[in-house]
């Protein structure tokens, strides 16, 4: 691996592609822009095919995802029983998971008070439309049920030419499947061996498979990228900048003053970290799909961090599913306050509470459902404040996405590896060695149990 990094230098680097591909993408963006306002055509033309290049690569990665969730929980789960310390690595990593959230919505409040995001905006109160997003503790529990084996989900649209049914899997609910039927055949002990030793070949052959859809991210970058710089720009920053502003300084406490905080009061070297997770962290980035990038982030988690793999295939979908420091805990809080000050409701010590009680316990909600906008709703409905506010926000979300899911993604990496070191578990020679580069190829070979 250290040979094949030489030989190709800096432009083999997968860091270097991928920020290839984010330049190429917003000169691309731009130039679409620019020749849709002069000539209307050539500029929707050229947008289109960064759209179509972008959802492409996401395709490919979301396809892969229900299976990969599924052998690697329960591939983790057989692991968890050849280590004496399984029961401590799930607290640890639930503990883990909570304490960031509550160290992050602690943050968004108080920027929200500090900035008063709702007071200093140009946005008309018109422009607040009425929000068809449902968010509640019912939808919660509701998407916590599997109602079906698969987790798959339909949703049905009219349209003048009749109506239309798409499918789509339930994350969380092939989550709760995957726990399930990990610790099922835990239960059964000798007559599920046979069922074990094919999840564990399906794993290695999704894992190969991932890999190809993996190394096709810069050129998804420049798909994913290009589109977001054609369609949305940065106009909409005009009206909204204090709120932009107040989400962002935000995600950046917690990405580059709490996380390395933690790394350091963990005898871990920050620089190292997010050496080894920048891939992850790009990807998620440009993506805005934590679940997309769940593939690079357990490949960067296991083999550029250090975590063992037995532990991170457990740990790393769990969290990309319930940890989301930027979507569940920043967000929602400088939203929810944001809302409250334009429409001038005043909120008492104890909704400030309850805003912290949804971003800690509530943030699972994101997970099958439809991100950031459920969790605000759900955050608003909990408080009683106007749903219409999430309207208001709809114009910038896509600029606002790119830096949550990003937070989100090297918050479920984080999470793991402050646990494998915590545990004695983390290879500090891997994390040493860690670069901006993703490992060349996947480990098939198994590991020993730790």
């Amino acid at each position: 691996m250290a040979q094949a990094r030489k030989r190709g230098g800096i432009f083999a680097s997968f860091g270097f592609q991928v920020l290839a591909g984010m330049a190429l993408g917003l000169g691309l963006g731009l130039l679409a822009r620019q020749l849709g306002s002069e000539t209307g055509q050539a500029g929707h033309g050229l947008s289109e095919a960064l759209r179509l290049v972008g959802a492409i690569f996401i395709q490919l990665l979301r396809v892969l995802v229900p299976p990969l969730v599924f052998t690697a929980i329960v591939a983790s789960i057989a692991n968890l029983r050849e280590l004496q310390n399984a029961a401590a690595l799930v607290w640890r990593t639930l503990f883990w998971f909570a304490a960031t959230a509550l160290i992050a919505v602690s943050i968004g409040i108080v920027l929200g008070l500090v900035l008063k995001p709702g007071l200093n905006t140009t946005v008309a109160a018109t422009a607040a439309g009425v929000s068809q997003t449902s968010g509640s503790w019912l939808d919660f529990l509701t998407g916590l049920v599997p109602s079906n084996m698969l987790g798959l989900a339909a949703s049905t649209t009219l349209a003048d030419d009749g109506a239309k049914t798409t499918l789509s899997f339930n994350v969380l609910q092939i989550v709760v499947i995957s726990l399930v039927t990990g610790i099922a055949a835990l239960k059964s002990g000798a007559a599920a061996e046979p069922f074990l030793a094919f999840n564990a070949s399906a794993l290695a052959i999704v894992r190969k498979i991932l890999w190809w859809v993996i190394r096709l991210t810069p050129i998804g970058t420049i798909g994913l990228f290009g589109n977001a710089v054609a369609h949305y720009g940065w106009d909409a920053l005009a009206q909204l900048g204090a709120f932009a502003l107040a989400v962002y300084v935000g995600l950046g406490l917690v990405l580059f003053v709490v996380y390395p905080a933690l790394l350091v009061a963990n005898g871990l070297n920050p620089l190292k970290f997010f050496a080894g997770a920048w891939p992850a962290i790009q990807l998620g980035f440009v993506s805005r799909s934590s679940i997309g990038t769940l593939p690079v982030t357990q490949a960067v988690t296991e083999r550029a961090l250090g975590v063992p793999r037995s532990y991170a295939a457990f740990a790393v979908p769990l969290g990309a599913t319930t940890k989301m420091d930027g979507c569940a805990a920043i967000y929602p809080a400088v939203a929810a306050i944001f809302v409250a000050q334009f429409y001038n409701v005043p909120l008492a010590v104890s909704d400030y509470f309850l805003i912290v009680f949804v971003s800690v316990i509530g943030s699972a909600a994101t997970a099958g459902l439809t991100g950031a906008v459920v969790m605000l709703t759900l955050t608003l409905s909990t408080l009683g404040l106007p749903l219409e506010g999430v309207g208001l926000l709809l114009a910038i979300d896509p600029i606002l996405d790119m830096g949550r899911t990003a937070t989100n993604v090297a918050g479920q990496a984080l999470a793991p590896t402050l646990v494998a070191k915590q545990q004695g578990m983390l290879d500090m020679d891997v994390y040493n060695a860690a670069s901006g580069n993703l490992p060349t190829e996947p480990d098939q070979t198994p590991q020993p149990a730790v």
